[in-house]
């Protein structure tokens, strides 16, 4: 029965998460502090959601491959980095406390939000047909590493820095670049679940039943996502990214007081 009552109250968030993520990433903002507020201990609440956000990126991953609206071979070289990335993040991650980690995230996203304000003209243009197969090699193995390592150590925002990643310097289309991120999401997403479930930070039995809302999240987010293009996506970029700021924020005052 206390299991229902978690369910109950995690299942829209954890949709609504997923619909989020699948289309400009970020949904890890609503489901983690979702899954901190049913009572779970931090690094339970972080592996759990790991479980439900790898189900669930795995079905949006699936339709923008149907879609082709993707760049399998680049997305393939950033999920090996991402593999990589995640689970060395993951592990150190499991050394740090709450208050290390809410840091981290304090410094990360503000930065991200001034890239983005000052490249704003260049970020959404496209151009990746210049760029040799040595230059995409590199970029694409760089790009999963290191946005695999922030997915492993902090999370939320993942699906967003790695969309900015692929649009601002590989030069995709938003499509192309949101069908590359959940490949490497996807990646990042299962090293992560791996690691926590290890060690034992995992609830399957809450996690499960839970990605089921997930999944039809992202089911119905990467339809959005893969019809609208751009015009839906730019907008909700910003939101997102709005989103994360305000809990940043959230999170650095409750913790002041």
């Amino acid at each position: 029965m206390e299991y229902l009552h978690t369910l109950i109250y995690l299942a829209p968030l954890v949709f609504l998460a997923g619909f989020i993520d699948s289309a400009v990433g970020g949904g890890g903002t609503i489901s983690i502090p979702a899954y901190l507020l049913t009572g779970m201990p931090a690094h339970m609440a972080f592996g759990t959601n790991k479980l439900s956000a790898c189900l669930g990126t795995a079905i949006a991953a699936g339709r923008f491959i149907k879609n082709k609206a993707i760049d399998l071979r680049t997305a393939v070289i950033s999920a090996v980095g991402a593999l990589i990335g995640a689970a060395l993040g993951s592990q150190f991650v499991l050394l740090l406390d709450d208050r290390t980690l809410r840091l981290m995230l304090i410094v990360a996203l503000p930065c991200v939000a001034v890239f983005l304000i000052f490249r704003k003209d260049k970020v959404f243009e496209a151009g990746h047909e210049g760029f040799s197969r040595r230059k995409t090699i590199v970029l694409a193995s760089a790009i999963g590493f290191a946005i695999g390592l922030y997915d492993g150590i902090i999370g939320p925002g993942t699906g967003t820095f790695a969309i900015i990643a692929y649009n601002a310097v590989m030069r995709y289309d938003l499509k192309t670049a949101s069908g590359n991120a959940k490949v490497l999401n996807l990646a990042s997403n299962f090293a992560s679940l791996v690691t926590f479930a290890i060690a034992g930070h995992v609830l399957f039995a809450v996690g499960l039943p839970a990605a089921l809302f997930g999944i039809a999240g992202n089911y119905l987010g990467a339809g959005f996502a893969i019809k609208k293009g751009a015009k839906f996506l730019r907008p909700m970029l910003f939101v997102v990214l709005g989103l994360l700021l305000l809990r940043v924020v959230y999170d650095f005052v409750l913790n002041s007081v």
